[in-house]
C-alpha cells in the first residue's frame, strides 16, 4: 500500500528570512509587499517497505497530483514495491479529480480513503 500526501510550505526569499538579516527591523518586513507563496510537497511511502518518494511542486491541483502518483508508482516499481493499493487523505485533489482517478485506473490500484476528520490515520510521514 502507498500512502501519499502533500505538506505546504511557505518559501523562502533569496538570501534567507527576514531573521537572517539583522540590519533591517521586522517594521520594514512587514511592509515589503512581497509575496513569496507556498512550495507543496508531494510524498508517498510505501508500507510495507518504508521506501520514500517526494517532490516540490508548484500546486497540489488533480493533475499534478495524477502525475506524482504516476511517477511514484513508476520509482516504488523499480525498486521492487509495486503499488495495488493508495491511500490518501480526503483533500479534493485526491476525491474528486477525474485526472486523478485516472491514474488510480491506469495503475489498476484499489484507493483507500481515510476516515473524515481523522487525521492520525494519515501519518505516516
Amino acid at each position: 500500500m502507498l500512502h501519499v500526501d502533500v505538506r505546504k510550505l511557505g518559501r523562502i526569499p533569496e538570501g534567507g528570512g527576514w531573521r537572517a538579516d539583522l540590519g533591517q527591523s521586522s517594521a520594514n518586513h512587514r511592509s515589503s509587499g512581497k509575496n513569496l507563496g507556498f512550495d507543496y510537497v508531494h510524498v508517498a511511502v510505501d508500507d510495507h517497505t518504508r521506501l520514500a518518494y517526494a517532490e516540490v511542486l508548484p500546486d497540489e491541483e488533480g493533475p499534478t497530483c495524477a502525475g506524482f502518483l504516476t511517477r511514484a508508482s513508476a520509482a516504488m516499481a523499480a525498486n521492487g514495491a509495486p503499488v495495488r493499493r493508495v491511500m490518501t487523505d480526503n483533500a479534493f485533489a485526491y476525491r474528486l479529480s477525474r485526472d486523478f482517478q485516472d491514474a488510480l485506473a491506469a495503475l489498476g490500484a484499489k484507493h483507500i480513503l481515510i476516515k473524515p476528520r481523522h487525521p492520525w490515520h494519515d501519518t505516516q510521514f
